[in-house]
C-alpha cells in the first residue's frame, strides 16, 4: 500500500515569491521508479551497471549528443516547452539549437539574480529546490542519515572536516532538467581544500532519494571546503560545498569567473572566492549541490523554513522521510540565510 501510495502521489513544491504550491514535472519518473523498485530489488548486479560512470556517459551522449539531439527538429520550442526565458540568456534563442547549447546556457546573472548587499548573506548556489536539516539529535531540524551519510559523504578519510562539521546543518539544492545549470558560490571565502570522491551516478529524483540509495552520498561528487572567517569572507565559519553528480551528468566543470563568465579559472586551495561568482557547470542534465556547516553559525531564511512544514502541498521527501519535507523553489544568488558571527570575529 504505501509503495502504491509513493507511486501514484504528486511531488509539489513552493514557488517562493508567488508562494504558489506546484506541482513538479518528474522527468523520467516511470523509468525511475522501474530502475529502483524492479531492477534493484530482483537484479542488484544489473542496477550497479546502470549506475555506473560508463552507462550514464552513454546515455549523456545518446540524450545530448547523439541520436536523440539530431531528432530535436525544433529549438525554439524546446525553450518554450522548458519554460526559458530569453531574456535573461546571454545568447539569443535561435543560437541556441542544440540540447547541449541549451543546458549549458549562461545567464545574466548580474541583471536577473540580484544579490542582498548584506555582506552577512549567504546565497543560494543554484537555481534549484531548496531544503535544510540538523546533523544535531536535539534540533528539531534533524534528519540525519535521511539524505546521506554523514561520514560517506565528506569521505570517511577526512576526519578534520568529519570532527569540524559534527552536530551541523546542511542544505540540499536539487537541480532539475530545465534549470541553469552553473552553480554559483554562496559564500565569500578562501579554498582551504578540494578534492574528489568517486562513487555511482544514481538519479536524484525524488522517488530514487526515498528508495535508501542514498545517492547524494554514494554518488561521484566534488567537494570545496571554504574558510569564511578570513578578511573579505562571509564569516559563517567553514563551509563545505558539495557538487553531486546524476544520472546522465558527464562531468562537473570547475570554472570560477570573478566578472560574468570571463577567464574561467579551475577550483584549487589557497584560492579567495567571492560570494555569488560563477564556480561550476554541471554538463549535462540535472543534479544537486549541498551545502554543510558549522554548529551554530548559521541562520535560515524564515519563509524557507516556514515552507517545509506547510499543509498545502504533498511531498515524496515527506511520505518517504516521514517528517515534512516541502522544498521551496529558490533563485540562484538569491538570500536563504545569515551568518552568526562569533565573538572576536568581526
Amino acid at each position: 500500500m504505501e509503495k502504491q501510495t509513493k507511486k501514484n502521489m504528486k511531488h509539489q513544491y513552493i514557488e517562493r515569491n508567488t508562494r504558489q504550491v506546484n506541482t513538479e514535472t518528474l522527468y523520467g519518473n516511470q523509468a525511475v521508479q522501474f530502475l529502483y523498485s524492479n531492477i534493484r530489488e530482483q537484479s542488484p548486479w544489473l542496477f550497479r551497471r546502470l549506475t555506473s560512470a560508463r552507462v550514464s556517459h552513454f546515455l549523456s551522449y545518446i540524450n545530448y549528443y547523439g541520436i536523440l539531439a539530431d531528432r530535436m527538429k525544433d529549438h525554439l520550442n524546446l525553450q518554450s516547452i522548458l519554460n526559458i526565458n530569453k531574456e535573461e540568456s546571454v545568447e539569443p534563442p535561435e543560437k541556441m539549437d542544440s540540447l547541449k547549447k541549451i543546458f549549458e546556457r549562461k545567464i545574466r546573472y548580474w541583471q536577473c539574480r540580484p544579490m542582498p548587499n548584506d555582506p552577512l548573506a549567504i546565497v543560494s548556489p543554484a537555481d534549484s529546490r531548496m531544503l535544510f536539516g540538523s546533523f544535531a539529535e536535539k534540533s528539531s531540524m534533524f534528519i540525519k542519515g535521511k539524505f546521506f551519510d554523514y561520514e560517506e559523504m565528506l569521505g570517511r578519510n577526512k576526519g578534520t572536516w568529519l570532527a569540524a562539521f559534527q552536530d551541523g546543518d546542511f542544505a540540499v539544492f536539487r537541480l532539475t532538467p530545465e534549470k541553469y545549470h552553473y552553480n554559483h558560490t554562496p559564500v565569500a571565502g578562501r579554498v582551504i581544500d578540494f578534492y574528489q570522491i568517486p562513487g555511482s551516478y544514481h538519479a536524484c529524483n525524488p522517488n530514487a532519494v526515498v528508495s535508501v540509495v542514498t545517492p547524494y552520498s554514494k554518488n561521484k561528487r566534488i567537494v570545496t571546503i571554504l574558510d569564511t572567517d578570513v578578511e573579505g569572507g562571509s564569516y559563517v565559519g567553514i563551509v563545505a560545498m558539495i557538487e553531486v553528480v546524476a544520472l546522465m551528468i558527464g562531468d562537473i566543470v570547475q570554472c570560477y569567473s570573478e566578472k560574468e563568465y570571463e577567464n574561467p579559472l579551475s577550483v584549487g586551495t589557497g584560492m579567495f572566492v567571492k560570494k555569488g561568482m560563477p564556480k561550476s557547470l554541471f554538463r549535462p542534465g540535472s543534479s544537486t549541490v549541498v551545502l554543510i556547516f558549522q554548529k551554530d553559525r548559521v541562520r535560515f531564511a524564515d519563509d524557507i523554513t516556514a515552507n517545509m512544514s506547510s499543509p498545502d502541498a504533498q511531498s515524496i521527501f515527506s511520505l518517504g522521510f516521514g517528517k515534512s519535507l516541502v522544498e521551496t523553489e529558490v533563485r540562484v544568488r538569491s538570500y536563504i540565510g545569515s551568518a552568526y558571527v562569533l565573538k572576536g570575529l568581526n
